[in-house]
């Protein structure tokens, strides 16, 4: 059945005049007549009953009216729904990020995607470093944030930020400033570090760091979770090389000392994802 027929009988059942309706609906008054007659026709009823002065709805027509404006409702907008998935603009996105930047970056990140696209859902996770290209490749996640380089085919990586590493230490630790360290007095300490990955760029950025002072850290405990390190930490157990960006945690009771090197963050996907949500995401993180 046309559905711009029903749409007609819909404005004429409204308005109840021919000329009326064909100048709302912008065609000609006979061609709604021709459009009404068809429908009829087609249904094998009458919709309206006409007179030189009158044109009203039949009990049919008026059952079909009550009907049809509420399936047409619906219909508008299981159109305008499968518009916008096709945009990218609805739809649902999983984000795997690291600890560090959850209350640093990613909540700016969220605030840009959130005004961009209010009815799209995301969804976030946090994935140990050893998952994260095995749930892109399966489709678990979308995107992962990761402080690692991504070498694996059919994955697609972009540095989006950079921050620093810094040591973590108890307010009242003798650790003051970047000066105060030394490989004698780091050789004192006991630490408390992530999880030492193989193949992690991150975990060699902080082993760069003891090689630089000439020692091997006596490691403590190891632990994938920044904010469980934290804990321990100011619990007084140890001291931490962490991101700069726990900085911004409520970490009460800790002094974070800047150390001179960087880390970086990288954005990953699959390079064959063509969903729209994606694009759309992808090109609001690279502007940020």
């Amino acid at each position: 059945m046309d559905l711009q027929r029903i749409k007609y009988f819909l404005a004429l059942s409204e308005e109840l005049h021919y000329w009326k309706t064909a100048e709302k609906v912008n065609i000609t008054q006979s061609a709604l007549s021709r459009q009404i007659q068809s429908l009829e026709s087609e249904l094998g009823l009458q919709l309206f009953e006409r007179n030189k002065r009158n044109v009203k709805l039949t009990p049919a027509g008026q059952f079909l009216k009550e009907k049809w404006e509420v399936e047409l409702s619906e219909l508008e907008y299981i159109h305008q729904f499968a518009k916008q998935l096709h945009l990218g603009e609805r739809g649902t996105i999983t984000i795997a990020h690291p600890d560090s930047i959850s209350a640093s970056i990613m909540p700016d990140i969220l605030a840009k995607i959130t005004a961009a696209f209010p009815k799209l859902q995301i969804k976030l996770v946090q994935v140990l470093y050893e998952n994260q290209l095995e749930f892109l490749k399966n489709y678990k996640i979308d995107l992962a944030i990761t402080r690692d380089i991504n070498s694996e085919p059919g994955i697609m990586s972009k540095k989006i930020y950079s921050d620093h590493l810094a040591l973590v230490v108890p307010l009242e630790h003798p650790f003051k400033q970047f000066e105060d360290l030394s490989a004698e007095s780091l050789k004192q300490q006991k630490f408390i570090l992530p999880t030492n990955d193989e193949g992690s760029s991150y975990s060699d950025i902080i082993q760069a760091l003891f090689k630089s002072y000439d020692f091997i850290p006596d490691v403590f405990l190891h632990s994938e979770f920044g904010s469980t390190i934290i804990a321990l930490v100011r619990k007084g157990l140890g001291i931490a090389i962490l991101p700069d960006s726990y900085m911004h945690h409520q970490s009460p009771g800790l002094r974070f000392i800047p150390l001179p090197f960087k880390t970086d963050l990288l954005i990953n996907w699959r390079a064959d994802d063509h969903n729209p949500v994606l694009a759309n995401i992808l090109k609001l993180v690279f502007e940020y």
